[in-house]
């Protein structure tokens, strides 16, 4: 079958579903996607009237796919984790140490199912605790609906892109959203960098899926890191940044000396 009919066969099937296709031209079959397993939790999120209209792709990142989509007159991000090809070894890294999911067996979908729900939870928790995140509204199986972040189905660009007008204050913006995730969130990013931070007027963040608890037992070591990114990204724009030691004991209470 040629990928033309393949494409048209494929739009058949969501229409069938009871699914909207927006952008057609848009709208790619392709990266093991859509296979049988996201077909159903689709048509189940239609059902429960979750969604009514996919459109074209947001972004295309190492484990999964962001689209554009409606759930009547109200925009989101449909979110799918791609079972087949998603990287297994890295995720596991982060889901193993984290009380929440220590029962998660240890085949591949299982894995990808237990790390959406892991990224709901935590969008939750970094919502309640009053960070700027996209809220998180439905997950079932590998797909996660959330609020769209942008206008007129445009997203807000990530930070790496924008022309910063006043660096210093959105670096002490995300300095203090770091603490406030460890402190009132309790959990450390994990991928905090300026490609997993949305700006518009203000920085927000975004992938959440790898943030772990402060429990975790690598959860300092990625706390750091996230500090470092930070630190490099506004270094490079000019920013007087503070020591990376100087916030990470702000931010734990700890008092760890640079070595």
């Amino acid at each position: 079958m040629s990928f033309e009919k393949e494409e048209d066969a494929f739009d058949q099937r969501l229409a069938e579903m009871g699914i909207r296709i927006k952008d057609a031209d848009n709208f790619k079959v392709s990266e093991n996607v859509f296979d049988e397993v996201t077909l159903l939790a689709l048509y189940k999120l239609v059902h429960k009237k979750w969604l009514t209209a996919i459109g074209g792709s947001i972004s295309t990142g190492k484990e999964a796919n962001v689209f554009y989509g409606d759930r009547g007159d109200t925009a989101i991000a449909i979110k799918i984790y791609r079972i087949q090809s998603a990287n297994f070894t890295t995720m596991s890294s982060y889901i193993t140490g984290d009380r929440r999911f220590s029962h998660v067996k240890k085949s591949r979908k299982e894995l990808i199912f237990a790390w959406t729900k892991k990224e709901f939870s935590n969008l939750m928790r970094a919502r309640e605790a009053g960070l700027p995140v996209p809220e998180p509204l439905v997950w079932d199986r590998n797909i996660l609906i959330m609020s769209f972040l942008g206008d007129d189905q445009v997203p807000y660009p990530q930070l790496r892109t924008v022309e910063i007008e006043q660096p210093d204050r959105v670096y002490k913006d995300i300095i203090a959203m770091i603490e406030t995730l460890y402190s009132k969130a309790e959990l450390v990013h994990g991928d905090l960098s300026e490609f997993n931070i949305l700006y518009h007027d203000h920085p927000y963040l975004i992938d959440m899926g790898q943030s772990v608890t402060r429990d975790h037992p690598r959860a300092l070591q990625f706390l750091m890191r996230d500090i470092r990114n930070v630190n490099r990204f506004f270094k490079k724009k000019g920013c007087s940044v503070k020591s990376e030691y100087e916030i990470f004991n702000k931010v734990t209470g700890l008092n760890v000396a640079k070595p």
